[in-house]
């Protein structure tokens, strides 16, 4: 019967290495995940800047839509008085 694969031996690559020696290393591998880290903390730092500047965005906004309305409010109060004689 045959055995699953957990339970066979070590493979024979495996085998032929002194069990002190680390394995190889791939230098691809560090560069690759080297890269990804990179791009992860650029978009953590591009997505605080984006953030920063959208809450800027909308204090702007908000800022000239109550100056419009308090404009729109004191030309009303105006023309009320001018009409009404108060």
């Amino acid at each position: 019967m045959a055995q699953p694969v957990s339970q066979r031996g070590p493979r024979r690559r495996d085998a032929e290495r002194d069990p002190g020696e680390a394995p190889p290393l791939d230098s691809s591998t560090f560069e690759l995940r080297y890269r990804h880290h990179r791009a992860r903390r650029n978009a953590k730092v591009r997505q605080r800047q984006e953030t920063k500047l959208a809450r800027f965005r909308f204090y702007i906004v908000m800022a000239v839509l109550v100056a419009i309305a308090i404009a729109f409010v004191m030309g009303s109060w105006h023309e009320i008085q001018h009409v009404f004689g108060l």
